[in-house]
């Protein structure tokens, strides 16, 4: 039953009573395995495999290959138990639950030796009443089965047709029929992550007493009311009434800053029951809307919402709300067939520049608040405005979209949060349904297709729009969008150019060749590999795994051929390492790894920001950039841009480039050179290119020009300059492809406005005068920051600089240095010394390798 209520201008009453208790039963309980050999203490929240390293039985999980060493702990079943007594008297309440917030993942719950419930679903919050068992002091016990044998078991109970895929690919070394348990599914293992089906409490657990009623939850919407221009805000709440009479009273909801306070009067049935509260924002109030960073600022109010019920009963909330529209536009395009695929925030269009988020670890009770925050902080420190929230991890905690909201981060998930632009109903499934992946016979077909259209339409999407009107929603990514509505909800070739989202990976063609890429509406996936850097791996490995063809590097990497990938598409334009030290060729390998990632993901990003306000051959108007992967699940080779504990690679540190909110992108075709200005700015401005050409041994450009005056409009590409490439290096004496570099910026009044860009004419295992740069470095501290005088004596591609383990990011890395001097700041993560940033500083470029 739904109260919907409207406004009454009334007074409430003073007074209050004690709304609910909380106890929390996190802390140590204890653990034992299924024939009781094991017994062990643990914390909650926590994990199995966590209780056992901290208790000294294991090593870390990660180490060499632990993944398969301790596969034994997921096979077993595990009991959680814990003894305790209530420091309140448990008569005086009416009601009294037991809250499980999270649950990994099968178990029987019983309480005083009584079953009460069970649990299947990883990502459910459970509540039990456990009025008539609980007593002053009490047990409970959490009975897990192995999340792998419950897997197993529910397949084999499934005999009308299969659920593909049974297994992961054997590179993987997972584990089987995932599909069948509501858990993590990267759990099980992934191209990028180990097998750990954890085991375990993994979020609060607590015992809740009340009386007359409790909120059970509170969520809002603000909406924009385009015809009256004014702000509303639907509040709704949940209540469970004990009381045996209607409990009557106010609501109060205010937010001092806009002026803005309203009073309810509601009557509360016994029973579940719901209530939706309309709050009106005057228009005569200005709303400063939340914007995506790099846009505007993250603008929000306090509000709280004052429930003074019958029996002095008061409730209040408070929250942060946050006012901001979000459409998803998909119109026809002149010159071109199908539909856009963008989005506009607060009515402007918005150019979605990030990457992919997946789970932070295997191991949840690993990611601290800090951990959060210096990964979410690194997204914005790169430009970035977006996340895409990968669906085969978890549900983030509320933190984590909460950091989103304040930084300007836009993600998919949970009502409240202005953050979420987008729902999507899955990952890939439309694509891997209609591009028959596993292999499933046509006749079959319009089975699986009924399937998928029941559970992600008429059930998931259905539930979603009912429960959230303010964001748009798709049944999977990539889709074609309205297309794939108009086809059925599937269609027939759901990675098009010409509607919705594609994931483009290719890592067979020369990644330096600009047209091997989809000119598709949005790239929400696309990416390569490389190494995480040496002082990551040697925490997690012994020193007979420091080379590229050992066991450990073989068993570390789950993407098929994914070494030989990435060592073909390095040498497609560069020398691989061939030192005769083989520890000295192991790191010089990851490096060129790094830099081909960079430099693959560059262009293939560049190419896409630059696509955003042209149409060519009928294909273009892309209008957002997300690449496979922000980050790392642990050590091990993948297509994430921060490392495992959040260090920065090669990638990241390009990616603050090639996010820039204006940049210069160069590029040739049919022997021509061009470079587009990108502006994903409101406003248009007025600047000037500069373009320099060195010879490789010649720290002194050979030439230089810079164009007249013009105007950069605001959140437009465009082409600003085209040359020949034989007239360029015709103008510039002696250069050659091979012996020359272009490098690029814009800038104002001798201010730099974007990052010097570059072009490379050929590939550099051809270029010629490429002589070993030494490169010195001073350093200094100012204030927290340390400051990195850098010295070369020879032009330096990919100058690498690394501090080891010491946590921290430089202001930049991964540069062409042209110039003799150059300084870098370094911003640490923790405390440390110039002494120990000295002892520990070691800088590479591309030219001591060759």
């Amino acid at each position: 039953m739904r109260l919907h209520l409207i406004l009454l201008l009334a007074l409430c009453g003073t007074g209050t009573t004690a709304a609910a208790l909380s106890y929390s039963l996190r802390g140590n309980w204890s653990i034992c395995n299924g024939n009781g050999s094991l017994e062990l203490p643990g914390a909650v929240p926590g994990c199995v495999h966590s209780a056992l390293f901290q208790q000294g039985l294991i090593q870390d999980s990660y180490y060499r290959f632990n993944d398969l060493n301790y596969r034994w702990i997921s096979l077993d079943n595990w009991t959680y138990s814990k003894e305790f007594k209530l420091p309140f008297e448990i008569s005086k309440w009416q009601k009294v639950n037991l809250i499980l917030e999270g649950v990994d993942t099968i178990s029987k719950i019983l309480f005083n030796e009584v079953t009460i419930g069970e649990t299947d679903n990883m990502f459910n919050r459970y509540s039990f009443d456990i009025t008539n068992v609980v007593r002053d002091v009490n047990s409970i016990e959490l009975r897990f089965q192995s999340a792998v044998l419950y897997a197993a078991q529910q397949s084999k109970a499934h005999t009308r047709y299969p659920v593909p895929p049974d297994c992961p690919p054997l590179v993987q070394k997972g584990e089987c029929h995932v599909n069948f348990v509501r858990k993590e599914q990267c759990s099980f293992s992934w191209d990028w992550g180990p097998s750990f089906p954890t085991q375990g409490i993994w979020k609060d657990v607590r015992i809740e007493a009340y009386n007359i009623c409790h909120l059970n939850y509170f969520t809002f919407s603000p909406i924009y009311d385009k015809s009256a221009q004014e702000w509303n805000l639907e509040i709704e709440a949940a209540f469970d009434v004990v009381s045996s009479k209607p409990v009557g009273g106010q609501v109060i909801v205010a937010i001092p800053k806009l002026q803005t306070q309203q009073m309810y009067n509601i009557e509360l049935q016994p029973g579940k029951r719901i209530v939706e509260l309309f709050l009106n924002i005057s228009k005569n109030i200005t709303v400063e809307t939340w914007w995506p960073h790099g846009h505007g600022n993250q603008t929000g109010y306090n509000m709280t919402v004052l429930f003074e019920l019958d029996g002095g009963l008061n409730i209040e909330k408070s929250a942060k709300v946050y006012f901001r529209t979000v459409e998803l536009i998909e119109e026809p395009i002149k010159g071109s067939p199908g539909l856009s695929f963008y989005f506009k925030i607060n009515g402007f269009p918005i150019f979605l520049k990030g990457s992919n988020w997946i789970p932070a670890d295997s191991f949840q009770d690993r990611v601290t608040s800090e951990l959060l925050r210096l990964l979410l902080q690194s997204v914005v420190d790169a430009n970035m405005n977006t996340l895409r929230v990968w669906g085969g991890g978890i549900y983030e905690q509320d933190e984590f979209y909460e950091l989103c909201d304040e930084l300007g981060i836009m993600i998919k998930r949970l009502k409240s949060h202005p953050s979420i632009i987008i729902w999507s109903g899955n990952n890939e499934n439309e694509e891997a349904l209609m591009m028959n992946w596993y292999h499933i016979s046509y006749t079959d077909r319009p089975v699986y297709i009924k399937d998928y259209v029941t559970l992600y339409v008429k059930n998931i999407r259905e539930l979603v729009l009912a429960g959230d009107k303010s964001r748009p929603f798709i049944t999977s990514s990539p889709t074609n969008g309205a297309e794939t509505v108009a086809e059925g909800w599937v269609s027939q070739n759901p990675n098009s150019n010409y509607f919705g989202d594609v994931h483009f990976y290719d890592y067979i063609s020369d990644c330096w060749n600009w047209k091997v890429f989809p000119k598709a509406r949005f790239a929400s996936e696309y990416g390569y590999q490389s190494w995480p850097s040496f002082s990551t791996l040697e925490k997690v490995s012994s020193t007979e795994d420091w080379s590229f063809s050992s066991k450990f590097s073989l068993h570390r990497q789950h993407h098929e051929g994914g070494n030989k990938q990435m060592l073909y598409q390095a040498g497609l334009h560069f020398k691989l390492p061939k030192s005769t030290d083989p520890l000295r060729t192991f790191k010089d390998t990851i490096y060129l790894t790094q830099v081909m990632q960079a430099q693959c993901v560059k262009t293939e990003t560049e190419f896409y920001r630059r696509s955003r306000s042209e149409i060519v051959d009928q294909q273009g108007h892309t209008m957002g950039a997300l690449y496979w992967q922000l980050n790392d699940i642990w050590q091990a080779p993948s297509w994430a841009s921060l490392e495992y504990g959040g260090k920065w690679k090669m990638l990241h540190y390009f990616a603050q480039n090639f996010f820039a909110p204006l940049l210069p992108v160069g590029f040739e075709n049919e022997n021509t050179f061009y470079i587009y200005g990108v502006s994903d700015l409101h406003s248009d401005y007025s600047m000037t290119l500069t373009v320099r050409v060195h010879t490789w041994n010649s720290l002194e450009p050979v030439c230089s020009c810079v164009t007249e005056h013009f105007v950069m409009k605001g959140g437009e590409a465009v082409r600003l300059y085209e040359e020949p490439v034989s007239e360029l290096l015709r103008r510039c004496g002696n250069c050659t492809r091979e012996s020359c570099v272009v490098s690029f910026y814009l800038s104002a009044d001798h201010e730099l406005l974007s990052p010097t860009n570059y072009h490379f004419l050929s590939s550099l295992k051809e270029a010629v005068g490429l002589c070993k740069a030494q490169i010195t470095a001073i350093i200094s501290q100012q204030g927290d920051i340390f400051v990195f005088d850098l010295e070369t004596s020879a032009v330096a591609p990919f100058v690498w600089l690394d501090v080891g383990s010491i946590p921290g990011r430089f202001s930049d890395n991964g540069f062409l240095m042209t110039e003799k001097t150059r300084t870098v700041l370094f911003y640490p993560w923790e405390p440390t010394s110039k002494s120990e940033l000295e002892q520990s500083f070691h800088v590479t470029s591309l030219t001591d390798i060759y």
